[in-house]
């Protein structure tokens, strides 16, 4: 199952995870929205995956994502972004040409990048990818006015992480994670030929 996006999700939500400074997530865990100095203006990237958030902030000890948050969203919001996505890097059989996917890309409001997972202990798993997305214009725009439905700080479970980096997730059940349904035609638009079986369908 090389390509499959785990999350914690309910009938109705997905939790995905972003790592800010100070600044920016106390404002927003007050609020339980993002507010300012949050900036709608630059791209931000929300993952679902919370072993792939402890690697990308270093269990949150990098400077600048010391606070990680965990957002719950709308599986209406999630599903309309990876509808309108497209791939950072083209994938064999998704795009006609190269133009094509160039062209795709600039007018698309949603990037996704498949980067390799990991496990507790930030190592790489071999053949399994995470995914991010970054939304911009509209569709974060969407993400801060529409779709989040709870900002929760889950700081501390990263920290407890990074001392005990053997704990297995489901010992969280606030980072239990399942295999996600994605629907067919999204995953026809972001996995490749001969793969999307292997998405949770």
């Amino acid at each position: 199952m090389k390509y499959q996006i785990r999350a914690r999700f309910t009938d109705t939500t997905i939790r995905v995870y972003q790592a800010y400074s100070p600044a920016i997530a106390r404002p927003a865990l007050e609020a339980g929205e993002f507010v300012a100095p949050f900036k709608m203006g630059r791209m931000t990237w929300i993952k679902p995956s919370f072993n792939w958030m402890m690697y990308r902030c270093g269990y949150g000890q990098k400077e600048g994502q010391e606070f990680v948050l965990a957002i719950d969203i709308s599986r209406e919001g999630f599903e309309w972004a990876l509808a309108n996505a497209v791939l950072s890097h083209p994938l064999p059989g998704l795009y006609p040409s190269h133009e094509a996917w160039k062209t795709e890309l600039v007018n698309s409001s949603v990037r996704v990048q498949w980067d390799p997972e990991r496990n507790w202990a930030l190592q790489e798993i071999p053949n399994i990818r995470s995914i991010q997305i970054g939304l911009s214009g509209e569709a974060v725009e969407r993400y801060v006015n529409e779709w989040i439905t709870g900002i929760t700080d889950v700081s501390a479970i990263a920290a407890q992480q990074a001392e005990s980096p053997s704990v297995m997730i489901n010992e969280h059940p606030q980072t239990q994670e399942q295999p996600y349904p994605l629907p067919i035609s999204i995953a026809e638009k972001l996995i490749p030929t001969g793969e999307s079986e292997q998405a949770g369908l």
